[in-house]
């Protein structure tokens, strides 16, 4: 497939001996497909999308990233990181810094920005989560769904072509999932891939183009929100969704 821009093929991860972590991963993602994964805690969901930019390894298997397969070549998953934007659970912001200076951060020593350039697209993300009035203060003095929406804007400001999101809103109050989520689903719109890691139901309504099920290490289910939410196929699945939302 031309058009694909992650391709997992029977890619396999153990931690230690014994944890079989991923089992003969198969997935193509296609430039431009928004993915929410979901399962059940421990299934390999953070895993899976921690080896597309190398932060977790693989050792058996093929995944290749925009045209490039992963291995061990250093040059490569540089190459890999500057294309790929990642956020997490946790903000991890540096404290000391200003949301600005945050954001300026990776373009100036990454992609060797001159300064003035990189505050300009620190500016241009800022407003593009929303948030551009806070530039100036220190993450401690903003909400947890401030500091989120400044987290993503740091990813954006490398402009990845993809991005991937760990349980973004797992961290946050129920009342600032809504505002972070309404970032992503903005995001989602501009035609960028985007893989998710999220119990947000809603979201994977909203935007998912493919909702993918795990569990022990495995993709379960794959289908459109709409089949997979009205007509699971597994048993697992259903099991799970009716955990999830309740019915």
């Amino acid at each position: 497939m031309s058009d694909a821009i992650i391709t997992f093929d029977k890619v396999n991860k153990w931690y230690g001996n014994n944890f079989h972590v991923l089992r003969d991963i198969d997935l193509v993602v296609t430039r431009g497909e928004r993915i929410v994964i979901c399962g059940p805690s421990g299934s390999g969901k953070s895993t899976l999308i921690r080896c597309i930019n190398r932060l977790e390894e693989h050792q058996q298997g093929h995944l290749t990233v925009d045209g490039v397969e992963l291995s061990d070549d250093v040059k490569a998953i540089e190459a890999i990181r500057k294309q790929v934007g990642m956020v997490f659970q946790q903000f991890n912001l540096f404290p000391h810094l200003t949301v600005l200076e945050n954001l300026t951060l990776a373009p100036m020593w990454v992609g060797k920005l001159p300064k003035a350039q990189a505050e300009e697209r620190a500016m241009a993300q800022l407003r593009r989560v929303r948030i551009a009035e806070q530039a100036g203060k220190y993450p401690l003095q903003l909400s947890g769904g401030q500091q989120q929406r400044v987290a993503i804007a740091r990813a954006l400001c490398l402009t990845p072509k993809i991005m991937l999101f760990d349980e973004p809103t797992s961290a946050l109050d129920p009342e600032m999932i809504k505002e972070v989520l309404d970032v992503m689903i903005e995001l989602a719109k501009g035609g960028i891939t985007m893989i998710c890691v999220t119990h947000e139901m809603g979201f994977a309504k909203a935007v998912a183009d493919r909702v993918i099920f795990m569990d022990q290490g495995q993709i379960v289910e794959q289908n459109s929100p709409h089949e997979f939410f009205d007509n699971p196929k597994s048993e697992r699945t259903k099991d799970f969704l009716s955990k999830i939302l309740g019915h």
